[in-house]
């Protein structure tokens, strides 16, 4: 029984890591569809987004039968709960890639626009993807603080790109539903790297033990430390 649980434990890693390798080519499809302008790359992120969907249900169907069969204890119930709530943020991280995209067809039919900081936002948004899932596939607790840091310069390239179309538009109405287009695909990224964010929590928690989540409200329940 044992020997099974250990190879059940193995293949929902390899379901987990697999889902979010797709979901890191739907991102980088659906920035080229933006980029190049491309409406190709619209069948390619739909595609994965049909896989993405797939292994979402097979997860939890596996991390439900796992609790119910093994009842499993410590750290193996930590991953266990871990991967239930990571792989709900990959599935909606394929979700935002495919708003990514879908948008982008929109701005293909339209005349050129400038971009802002979105390569850039690119860039560290699915960097912090690949890292959390490293993070996850190695019990790396350092990787996965290194991921959550990150998070404030992606905050910080969205108030740039936002502040930047806000002004164009304010001198040319006529790119106003353009630029309203390329902040949506901002805010898309953005909540891409949210969920890379919340996926390197977990992995702290399945390691440490440990919910780093809300500490402000974690120190007000605490209330204040009594003195002599």
């Amino acid at each position: 029984m044992k020997r099974h649980f250990d190879a059940d434990l193995e293949d929902l890693r390899g379901r987990l890591l697999r889902m979010g390798g797709l979901c890191e080519e739907m991102i980088h499809a659906a920035v080229k569809l933006v980029v190049e302008r491309d409406e190709a790359h619209l069948t390619a992120v739909e595609d994965w987004e049909r896989q993405v969907n797939r292994l979402h249900l097979e997860i939890d169907d596996v991390c439900l039968k796992l609790i119910a069969l093994h009842q499993p204890a410590a750290g193996d119930l930590r991953l266990i709960a871990a991967a239930l709530k990571i792989n709900s943020d990959l599935e909606r991280v394929g979700d935002q890639a495919v708003n990514i995209a879908e948008t982008g067809v929109f701005l293909c039919k339209e005349p050129h626009i400038k971009l802002g900081d979105i390569p850039r936002m690119v860039e560290v948004a699915a960097g912090m993807l690949k890292d959390a899932l490293d993070s996850f596939s190695r019990g790396d607790v350092e990787l996965a603080r290194e991921v959550i840091r990150r998070d404030d310069e992606e905050d910080r390239l969205k108030s740039q790109t936002f502040n930047e179309l806000v002004h164009l538009m304010q001198r040319d109405a006529s790119a106003i539903q353009r630029g309203m287009d390329v902040i949506l695909i901002a805010r898309n990224l953005e909540r891409i790297a949210d969920h890379a964010t919340n996926i390197a929590e977990d992995v702290i928690f399945m390691v440490l033990g440990k919910d780093i989540r809300h500490p402000a409200e974690q120190r007000a329940s605490e209330g204040p430390t009594a003195t002599a």
